[in-house]
Formats: structure tokens, C-alpha cells, sequence
């Protein structure tokens, strides 16, 4: 695994694991504190730190659990953000619309939408 691992990704990963021990050192926590609200070795903890690119993903959301910042796991690629996804579905489109017959709409022949004083609703 650790050989497929471009230089940029090495590199961000040792930047993690800084800003991980700095944020810990700004807390006042030790390796073992930390290991301890973890539920890990203190080794983890070390190699953590290292940037290791063998540690699971799990042991990155119990340090940012820890520190108390779990919450930062779901924008790391947020959908609303992911250009190239949001380009895809663009492309992905349908060319054109046709309208069904009443009988695929599935709701007993009337339109999948309501009308209201302020516009359509779907």
C-alpha cells in the first residue's frame, strides 16, 4: 500500500499528523491522555503523529472525536462541493423530457404535482 503512495499524498499526511500533535500540545494533552480518549496504544497515538499512512480512517474520527471536532469527517468532501461529481451529473442529464400517459404517473391519472397560490409544488 505504502508504496502507491504518490509524494503529495505522503507529504499531506505527515502535514495531518503535524497538525493533529500540535492540536494536541495546544490542549495540554499528553500521547497517553490522548490514547486513553482514543481507546488506543500510545504507539497509535505516535504514529499518528508520524503521519502514517497505515492508520485507519477510524483512528483519525476517534482523534478528531477526542479533540472534539468529529463533525469536520463529513466536509472533507461535502457533494456540494465535489466539482468533478457535480459536472458529471451535468453531463448525465437527459436530453429531452417526455411527458408520461396518465396511466405511468402512478397517481390515478392526476399530475405528480400541486398547485398552490404561490406556484407548483412537487
Amino acid at each position: 500500500m505504502n508504496e502507491n503512495m504518490t509524494p503529495a499524498v505522503r507529504r499531506r499526511l505527515r502535514a495531518l499528523g503535524e497538525d493533529i500533535r500540535t492540536a494536541r500540545r495546544k490542549r495540554r494533552i499528553t500521547q497517553v491522555d490522548l490514547a486513553a480518549r482514543m481507546g488506543v496504544a500510545v504507539t497509535t497515538v505516535q504514529r499518528m503523529e508520524a503521519g502514517d499512512p497505515g492508520l485507519s480512517i477510524g483512528t483519525l474520527a476517534m482523534a478528531l472525536l477526542a479533540f472534539g471536532n468529529v463533525e469536520r469527517l463529513s466536509s472533507i468532501l461535502p457533494e456540494e462541493s465535489d466539482d468533478i461529481g457535480l459536472w458529471i451529473d451535468r453531463e448525465n442529464l437527459p436530453q429531452r423530457v417526455r411527458k408520461r400517459n396518465a396511466e405511468s404517473r402512478g397517481h390515478g391519472g392526476q399530475p405528480p404535482y400541486v398547485r398552490t397560490r404561490e406556484g407548483v409544488a412537487f
